[in-house]
């Protein structure tokens, strides 16, 4: 199994930046295509931003330009940059993982992952 855990998370202001953190404890962490979704208050969860075991990277609409997924598998260690933030960025965000024998090709849909972090609040200001 993997555990993964989030980090980074806190309040800034509109046209900030934030960098959060997923902490994966197992030892496939390169074998899995890795996401990052996020809930506001009252709303369903979306996808934001996927990168595949080749390194390929995937973005929603609403933050292409202004965020960027990046792993780093030596250190077990998902991120995610957030830049020019907006009052709508605001949501809990949550790490996920997809395993290699769910396939390639779909990561924008949250059932398409098996493991999800407790997820780290985002609140941007304006």
């Amino acid at each position: 199994q993997v555990q993964l855990v989030e980090s980074g998370g806190g309040l800034v202001q509109a046209g900030g930046s934030l960098r959060l953190s997923c902490a994966a404890s197992g030892r496939t962490f390169s074998s899995y295509a890795m996401g990052w979704f996020r809930q506001a208050p009252g709303k369903e969860r979306e996808f934001v931003v996927a990168i595949s075991r080749n390194d390929d990277t995937y973005c929603a609409d609403s933050v292409k330009g202004r965020f960027s997924i990046s792993r780093d598998n030596a250190k077990n260690t998902l991120y995610l940059q957030m830049n020019s933030l907006k009052p709508e960025d605001t949501a809990v965000y949550y790490c996920a993982g997809k395993p290699a024998y769910r396939g390639s090709y779909y990561y924008t849909g949250a059932n398409e992952y098996n493991y999800w972090g407790q997820g780290t609040q985002v609140t941007v200001s304006s």
